[in-house]
């Protein structure tokens, strides 16, 4: 048989392949997975093309869910931008990571980039062999800057691929990187709205004097080196043009021309004939275009981010995008995705240009005007929890920007939560799956659980009848507000640690902050987030790992923010700390964007008992955020968790006094400084039965923090920073008493209000009866494991215990899907937590 080649690929080509400013680097081997389906494809004869595509929004915009699209084809999956929040919103409607191996990122600002520590440990953890970060140079020192808390990484291969290098080219498309800069400032100049003077230059911490405050002047060393790493004038914006779909091979045509239809044979000439191959058959030839149909072109979809007015010039002047609007070389975008802030969406300049794209073209937009839920299932929860007790479960609010749409005068379609636009097979845009949050819905749901509603009832009688205790003078106060109340990572139901103390109406102290800290709080607070920011004068970290403090970054950008709309000067935060954290914000400060002004650093280490005399300038700073909060004393130990892991204890000068765990197994340290607390928040990660794994773990049991409190003499105990295995509610162990409570992401309680939590426990185990009832099976069957593995075969009790195992796990076959989902999430949350 002979061959003739009527077609070839002309993208390989194209100049932007090209563009290679740097050394080319060697090109890494391929996952054996992805070799493997390659491999399946080619036997089928399916070597070109995937044959379903669609771009689908993950975060719209909004203020506490930045922007993030998520493509899938059948063959890859693909992210753009990950800033805090994306991985929980994809764990919640079920995007997999198990596949992401490549993440496209528009700018290093924490915004675009504030999620990708998570979802690097969370790859990590699922066993995703390799990932590469697109998108600016500098990412290669954020990879190295998160290794300062994360560890090496080294289960996951990361590479950085800079818009310096080729294009990127897989079994689904062709990736063309485009540099935008702008065009005032330069490097170590901040261009966001967030600033316009350029950073301070704060010196680094000296091993000598570790604890003092990272900010301020002074000489530098080695020279003014700093800033020389980071470049905010550089955004990138990203050309993706799908591979060709080949055309169908019509059967019925093949049969009269004579070709062995249903025959071994078929398969070369098939394959021959749909990569645009004549073939020659018994002496006659065929061409493509007698048995396939026409071959679809590959659409093309660009992703671009105009984040401030500087950037306007360098994307409308920009002449790779130029190519594909109308009259360029290219054929034209069929959809442009702007990450675009209204202001620059208003200007003259930016709506001209996107009226050079054709009619056809589809234009999304994802922004902080955008209108729509994201974290449904936090909705929902807080809906049935708010039928107990409306005031310690308060609804959820919404924090809708008011700032008018543009008019733009093209079509364009604003970012909801799950919108699709298909790409392949037909061009369209589908929101079958955009999530409904319906309270109503929600409210009648929960009524309907066996026996609920008059739980609620006896609920509300005991509440009525047995009012709160006043806690003193202005009783509102202290309230504490649980943000996150979960563990390793966060999660539907249930975000990573975060702790609000509102001390007064001005001032306010956080007990860590984990990655999506900001968005639980403007949930919570909606229009009054700035106000609840404001206040916040103080942030306590217990230790490094990433679901205590990332969120961290997030909330002092996003309080400068709230100083600037509410007029107000900005002071910097008192950060008390590991020492470790200045490693991490150091690195961010010199490579990606200014931070060390934002924070007055006080080393956990000094406020522990016997500690090394502080300087003079840590004193100082110890002092004034005692008087600030008006508190008379601020403790802290290390715990039995991992190196350089604290508690906190603190007094307020009315005498009432909270002390704060962290992560830790039981601990002598944190009794002493807890003795006769008002309030113990104490982690109870795992269930009773458990104590084996909670060791291996280095935390707590249930019974185990109960049993802390009552050594310090305790007033009364929260347990918090549960296992995601208990997503709604934890097992309840016999230890249980009226001075015991459990919490819940957005619950809001008060000292006058310890009376009360213990009685809302009924209706929150009927509430939550079925998950209760799986747990339990769960526990049983581990049990009778356990037992099983302690009884030598072949005993007068074997027998018996193989009877009540079968029946344990006959028994547990009603929640076989969710073991199967909870299993999942269990086994990246045990590699989490060892790590």
């Amino acid at each position: 048989m002979a061959t003739n080649s009527s077609s070839s690929s002309g993208d390989r080509n194209n100049p932007e392949t090209r563009q290679q400013l740097g050394p080319k680097k060697v090109k890494q081997k391929e996952p054996l997975r992805r070799l493997k389906t390659r491999e399946n494809r080619s036997k089928r004869g399916d070597v070109h093309g995937p044959s379903t595509v669609y771009v689908q929004v993950v975060g719209a915009g909004s203020r506490d869910n930045p922007a993030s699209l998520y493509v899938f084809s059948e063959y890859n999956r693909y992210l753009f931008n990950c800033g805090e929040g994306t991985q929980r919103l994809m764990q919640e409607h079920k995007l997999r990571a198990a596949r992401l191996d490549n993440i496209f990122l528009t700018r290093l600002s924490w915004k675009n980039v504030g999620g990708l520590s998570g979802m690097i440990l969370t790859l990590k953890d699922t066993g995703v062999p390799e990932c590469v970060l697109s998108g600016p140079p500098q990412l290669e020192n954020y990879v190295n800057a998160i290794k300062s808390f994360s560890g090496p990484l080294e289960d996951i291969k990361l590479s950085v691929r800079p818009y310096t290098d080729e294009a990127h080219s897989d079994d689904t498309m062709i990736v063309y990187q485009v540099p935008v800069f702008a065009q005032s400032g330069g490097p170590g100049r901040r261009l966001s709205p967030r600033s316009s003077s350029p950073p301070r230059s704060p010196v680094s911490p000296k091993k000598d004097d570790m604890d003092s405050n990272s900010r301020g002047g002074g000489p530098r060393s080695p020279g003014e080196r700093r800033t020389m790493n980071r470049d905010t004038s550089l955004v990138v914006a990203f050309i993706c043009k799908l591979h060709p779909k080949r055309g169908s091979f019509l059967v019925p045509q093949a049969r009269e021309l004579g070709l062995p239809v249903g025959t071994a044979a078929i398969g070369p000439l098939i394959t021959a004939l749909k990569s645009g191959q004549s073939i020659t058959y018994e002496g006659k030839e065929i061409r493509p275009e007698q048995v396939c149909t026409p071959t679809y072109p590959g659409p093309i979809f660009i992703v671009v981010e105009c984040p401030s007015d500087e950037f306007i010039k360098g994307v409308c002047t920009n002449q790779q995008l130029r190519r594909y609007q109308t009259g360029g070389t290219e054929d034209p975008a069929m959809l442009v995705v702007h990450m675009t802030p209204e202001s620059v969406l208003k200007t003259d300049e930016y709506k001209e240009w996107m009226e050079r794209f054709p009619s056809s073209t589809e234009h999304l937009i994802l922004n902080e005007q955008v209108s729509t839920d994201h974290n449904v299932r936090s909705h929902k929860i807080q809906a049935q929890l708010n039928m107990i007790h409306p005031e310690i479960f308060p609804e959820l609010s919404s924090s809708q920007s008011k700032e008018p749409q543009a008019a733009l005068h093209v079509l364009n379609v604003r970012a909801e939560c799950l919108l699709k636009f298909q790409l392949r097979p037909v061009m369209e845009w589908q929101r079958d799956a955009i999530p409904s949050c319906n309270a109503e819905e929600f409210v009648q749901e929960a009524s309907e659980v066996p026996n609920f509603l008059e739980e609620v009832e006896k609920c509300r009688k005991i509440c009525s009848s047995d009012a709160a205790e006043p806690s003193g003078p202005g009783e509102k106060y202290p309230e504490v507000v649980f943000l996150g109340t979960g563990s390793a990572l966060p999660m539907k139901i249930r975000n990573v640690s975060g702790t609000l103390v509102n001390i007064s109406p001005s001032q306010s102290i956080l007990l860590d902050c984990g990655e999506g800290t900001f968005g639980q709080l403007c949930r919570h607070y909606g229009e009054d987030v700035n106000k609840a920011l404001s206040k916040i004068s103080t942030v306590f970290i217990s230790h490094m790992h990433a679901d205590h403090h990332t969120g961290l970054l997030n909330l002092l950008y996003q309080k400068e923010r709230a100083m600037m709309t509410l007029g107000k000067e900005l002071s910097p935060i008192y950060l008390i700390a590991p020492t470790q954290i200045m490693t991490w914000l150091n690195q961010y400060h010199d490579c990606c964007e200014e931070i060390l002004s934002h924070v007055n650093f006080v080393s956990n280490t000094f406020l522990c008992d016997r500690a090394d005399p502080p300087t003079q300038r840590t004193s100082s700073l110890i002092k004034a955020f005692l008087k600030k909060n008006d508190l008379q004393k601020f403790q802290t130990c290390t715990v039995r968790h991992c190196k350089n892991a604290f508690a906190c204890s603190f007094t307020h000068h009315s005498g009432w006094k909270l002390a704060f765990s962290g992560d830790t197994m039981p601990c002598d340290g944190l009794v002493h400084i807890g003795r006769n607390a008002t309030l113990l928040i104490h982690e109870a990660t795992l269930e009773d039965g458990m104590e084996e794994e909670a060791v291996e773990k280095r935390h707590s049991t249930t019974s185990q923090a109960i049993g802390i409190g009552m050594k310090m003499n305790a007033k009364f105990i929260m347990l918090n920073h549960f296992s995601q295995r208990y997503a709604k509610i934890p097992l309840f162990s016999e230890d249980f008493n009226d001075r015991v409570g459990i919490s819940f992401d957005h619950m809001k309680i008060h000292f006058g209000d310890f009376k009360i939590l213990p009685r809302l426990i009924p209706a929150l185990k009927t509430l939550f009866a079925e998950e209760i009832e799986e747990m339990e099976e769960r526990r049983g069957k581990r049990e009778l494991r356990e037992l099983e593995l302690r009884q030598p075969r072949g005993s007068s009790a074997d027998a018996n215990n193989e009877l009540k195992l079968s029946g344990a796990l006959a028994a547990a076959g009603r929640g076989a899907k969710r073991d199967q989902e909870a299993s999942a999430t269990n086994d990246v949350e045990a590699k989490r937590q060892k790590t």
